[in-house]
């Protein structure tokens, strides 16, 4: 399996620290309203990663954090006159039902920030102790040059960063011994949450977060950093700046980030009116279809999202989820009976793309060739089962979609629908009317059913029905 690792920017061959074992860390959503579509990809993306390490038989500890305090969480409570604890407590379970909603597991641990502050002013003291650390007035400042390999996730030189573009400096407090110096931890500000530390009542920087609850929860070393393309400077950066030198060993061996997430082209934001909470898109797109949607480019390349290309999504899912609903019809009215000689040559296809998607998956998880190959396997099914066909082979059939698919994240269950009784009696009153070779009382009901929404499909084995 070959992961593209930023740091060396190629295709490295992924090697686990311990055998069978995958220590990962992913950067969660700050919680102070509903999560984005940006957020969203990186969900879906690792969420998808995590579930393939499984699939290969990799014990997975998983962990990604909720950032519960921060400045923006501060700012909300402060509008709505409730306390920070408040605000990122209701956003953090309204994420929790959106990442139901997009199938996202929940990760091993969910850590909170508000709850780690003691390591992490155990790790800020090492630091100081270490001289990678200093205080000034209350607040604590890491010094950037002092960590000679600064830079080196980013490929960002400190001296251009210094003298070339001011804009690249990471933002901090007054009092630094250099401008590229960022905060530990910070003294309160009226109204703000606080904790009682060495330095003085506060809270910690943003970057120290991530370094101790990894620490905490997978060890010094970990196998796989991963995060949104955004967060590679300053918050990666600094992650491995303050990890590696509190810890003095390799922080992660893999860096994995996702490319952009763009509207009609345009970068999302508020200020151009195409900004889309993922609450939004469920009013009218099952989240099963942004998912498969987030699934189908490369993770690392720009995606771009419109209403045309969910839509494609959207007819996508449905041919996979169709296929299934219809294996699962003819095994219920299947013989039970051997393999037969016709069916053992198409049996050794499902293998076929079977290999093909995990071809694609070992290729730094290309979930776009590993969808081509599901669709290859759905068009198998379509064009070699049907009512003559074996209840073995049928079952392979659908056993190597719902294996394939529940890789990608994707459910192939259809929600059960149930009709109401008068529609349900016109679809036996029309089976009765076939049978009796009155077709043009079963074309009227049919039509009638369609104009109430409720498409008929005939088949050896029955009818089927559908919404339109």
């Amino acid at each position: 399996m070959k992961l593209y690792n930023t740091m060396s920017k190629k295709k490295e061959e992924f090697i686990p620290l311990e055998p069978n074992k995958v220590r990962m860390y992913v950067c969660g959503p700050t919680v102070y309203n509903f999560i984005h579509i940006g957020n969203a990809r990186p969900m879906i993306v690792f969420d998808t990663v995590r579930r393939y390490f499984e699939y290969k038989g990799y014990d997975v500890n998983f962990v990604s954090n909720f950032t519960d305090v921060d400045d923006k969480i501060i700012k909300k409570a402060l509008e709505e006159g409730v306390s920070a604890d408040e605000i990122s407590n209701r956003y953090i379970e309204e994420c929790k039902k959106d990442m139901e909603g997009m199938n996202v597991r929940p990760a091993t641990v969910h850590p909170l920030a508000t709850q780690e502050i003691g390591g992490m002013i155990e790790m800020i003291r090492t630091l100081i102790d270490k001289g990678f650390a200093y205080e000034k007035n209350g607040t604590v400042y890491y010094r950037t040059r002092k960590f000679a390999e600064y830079g080196k996730l980013s490929h960002k030189n400190l001296d251009d960063l210094r003298s070339g573009n001011r804009s690249l400096l990471v933002t901090g407090e007054d009092e630094k011994e250099d401008p590229l110096d960022f905060v530990l931890w910070k003294p309160k500000k009226e109204g703000e949450p606080a904790w009682e530390s060495p330095w003085s009542e506060g809270r910690p920087g943003w970057h120290i977060e991530c370094s101790e609850m990894s620490k905490k929860y997978l060890g010094e070393q970990i196998d796989i950093h991963a995060g949104g393309e955004d967060l590679i400077f300053p918050h990666h950066e600094n992650e491995i700046a303050q990890s590696e030198a509190a810890n003095g060993k390799e922080f992660s061996k893999y860096w994995l980030h996702n490319g952009f997430l763009n509207i009609d082209n345009r970068k999302m934001s508020k200020s151009l009116g195409n900004f889309f909470t993922v609450r939004e898109i469920s009013e009218k797109y099952d989240l099963q279809v942004l998912r498969f949607f987030m699934l189908s480019a490369h993770y690392r390349s720009p995606l771009n999202f419109s209403g045309e290309l969910m839509e494609a999504a959207k007819n996508g899912l449905e041919r996979i989820v169709t296929a299934a609903d219809h294996l699962r019809f003819l095994i219920q009215n299947a013989q039970t009976t051997p393999l037969q000689e016709s069916e053992k040559e198409n049996f050794e296809k499902i293998q076929e793309y079977a290999e093909s998607f995990e071809n694609a998956m070992d290729d730094d998880f290309n979930t776009a060739d590993a969808a081509a190959a599901v669709f290859e396997l759905v068009k198998h099914a379509n064009t070699t089962a049907g009512g003559e066909s074996s209840k073995e082979y049928l079952q392979g059939l659908l056993d190597m979609l719902v294996k394939l698919t529940d890789v990608l994240g994707i459910i192939v269950e259809k929600k059960e629908e149930l009709l109401d009784a008068d529609i349900e009696a016109l679809i036996a009153e029309r089976q009765a009317a076939r049978k009796e070779k009155n077709f043009s009382r079963a074309d009227e009901i049919r039509d009638e059913l369609l104009e109430r929404g409720i498409i008929l499909k005939d088949t050896r084995e029955g009818v089927q029905w559908k919404r339109a």
